[in-house]
């Protein structure tokens, strides 16, 4: 457990700020959160190529268990619309979590024997995909409305997408903008993931 500590530490820390940044909203489509949770892959990524896919796995169920703890407290804090965290909220953000992190570890370990690059890559571009689609559908899609509690209406109000485009739910302009935030800072996190693991293990990365 030593040994993963700061992955751990760095995996909590993440999962706190993204869950307070979340209520900040930068520009129209996006809130501070999505600049800050994608680090959650970097982390998982190094933890992944330094000390293996066990080690990963076990940094991405703690941080779980604090995204839970995040969102649980987040629904017993009401705001000026109601609880900062919605149950519906909550869940969709678990279940994203959880599910896009344990495959960014699988496709990371099937592909860690390629180029130094393509684990990263591409297990956080599949990762990231999945866990917004995840998310926005589950938080907000109107189709679940009726088996999920929460007041989503405002998610659902038909507008351009990103303004421009076709008319869709709010929501899938909210998932658009998130998920390019993603997949940029998916290659930006190619430079810390260089440095960091070349220095934990300079023979290898």
């Amino acid at each position: 457990m030593t040994r993963i500590l700061p992955g751990v530490l760095a995996m909590a820390t993440v999962v706190v700020a993204s869950n307070i940044l979340v209520q900040f909203l930068f520009g129209q489509w996006l809130t501070w959160g999505a600049f800050t949770y994608p680090l959650a892959f970097l982390v998982t990524d190094v933890m992944n190529r330094v000390y293996g896919v066990q080690a990963a796995r076990r940094v991405v169920f703690i941080g779980f268990l604090v995204g839970i703890a995040c969102s649980l407290i987040g629904t017993q804090i009401v705001g000026e619309f109601g609880p900062l965290v919605t149950l519906r909220i909550a869940l969709g953000s678990g279940i994203a979590f959880l599910t896009a992190q344990l495959l960014d570890v699988a496709i990371f370990d099937r592909l860690r024997n390629g180029g130094w690059w393509q684990a990263p890559v591409i297990s956080s571009i599949i990762g990231s995909s999945v866990d917004t689609a995840l998310f926005f559908f589950i938080a907000f899609s109107g189709t679940l409305a009726s088996v999920l509690p929460g007041d989503v209406a405002w998610a659902n109000e038909i507008l351009p997408i990103l303004g421009a485009g076709p008319e869709a739910p709010l929501w899938v302009s909210l998932a658009i903008a998130d998920w390019g935030v993603k997949l940029a800072l998916a290659l930006i996190a190619l430079i810390p993931f260089r440095l960091v693991t070349r220095r934990l293990m300079p023979s290898v990365a």
